[in-house]
């Protein structure tokens, strides 16, 4: 089969060939996925919905295009195309990352307590739940697992593999947040590795968006908008009344717990077990030199481990 393919793969086109080359598909992916979010920032600054405003127009906007986008364009795109936001079958892992992103930032919120550095000093705001539903909680998470995992993490394992895949997305979705409020680089490192190995852990073990935009929207929204600590950088105003305070390195430095060893420990080994997982479930791709290799030698003189796909 994989012969079969790689001869398929040489008949094509010299246009159909490098446009779906890995990192060229890719980039073209990437321009649809900043095309929606351009979109949704037009219409956002002209039409205002009752009771929305524009940043939450936008947000709302955002993700539905993001997903219309992903479902009429970016899914069909590539030598192999494969629908990572698939609706049916998506209830279960969406709630199960609901509940893992909540539980991760519970378990360090609650080891923060334990050590005397997070501190509840009453009742919090509800006023902004529906802004932050919308926001942290929905485009956020939307749009960019869509980015670094939907594309970014899919076509950089196609060319380069799975380990490849973890670690560059991980890396570069540490560093964007540098731009975030009280960024640091014990921030950025701390997001590549308990935020970058936990969401790319999720997406290889279920080649599905559905639990990484879950973990991600529950770990936003549970630190936020229920314990009151900054989201990477930003300040919210949660259900509860809360601070955080002692030495910079325990609490963050004004970028919250996610900027801590504390988070980065919890969340970082729940990433490892979901990465040993889909290890063990036999989701590591090798890198597409290896592949085209082993399908270009021939099954009648290869071993079996050559032509295994």
């Amino acid at each position: 089969m994989e012969q079969g393919r790689a001869i398929g793969f040489e008949e094509k086109p010299l246009w159909r060939r490098i446009a779906d080359f890995p990192l060229v598909v890719m980039v073209i992916a990437a321009c649809f996925w900043f095309g929606a979010i351009l979109v949704a920032a037009l219409i956002a600054r002209s039409v205002l919905f009752p009771g929305l405003t524009p940043e939450m127009t936008f947000n709302l906007l955002g993700a539905l295009l993001l997903i219309i986008f992903y479902k009429l364009v970016i899914r069909r795109l590539g030598e192999r195309p494969r629908d990572d936001l698939r609706f049916v079958g998506a209830v279960r892992p969406l709630f199960a990352g609901l509940g893992l992103g909540f539980l991760i930032f519970s378990a360090a919120v609650a080891v923060a307590a334990a050590i005397g550095i997070y501190r509840i000093s009453g009742e919090g705001d509800s006023s902004d739940l529906l802004a932050a539903l919308l926001g942290p909680a929905l485009f956020v998470a939307v749009s960019e697992e869509m980015l670094f995992r939907a594309i970014l993490f899919r076509w950089i394992e196609e060319f380069g593999g799975s380990w490849a895949a973890l670690v560059v997305t991980a890396g570069l979705f540490g560093a964007v947040h540098l731009n975030n409020p009280n960024a640091s680089l014990l921030g950025a490192v701390g997001i590549a590795f308990e935020a970058g190995v936990l969401l790319g852990g999720a997406y290889m073990l279920t080649r599905s968006l559905w639990l990484p935009i879950g973990i991600h929207a529950a770990w936003n929204f549970t630190q936020g908008e229920i314990f009151d600590i900054p989201v990477s950088g930003t300040r919210v105003h949660g259900l509860l009344q809360a601070r955080l305070s002692g030495a910079p390195l325990l609490t963050g430095n004004g970028f919250g717990l996610e900027a801590s060893p504390i988070a980065m420990i919890v969340a970082t080994a729940t990433g490892v077990w979901l990465v040993v997982l889909a290890v063990k479930r036999g989701e590591l791709i090798r890198p597409w030199w290896v592949r085209r290799g082993e399908a270009n030698v021939s099954p009648a003189v290869a071993p079996e481990s050559a032509v295994r796909p």
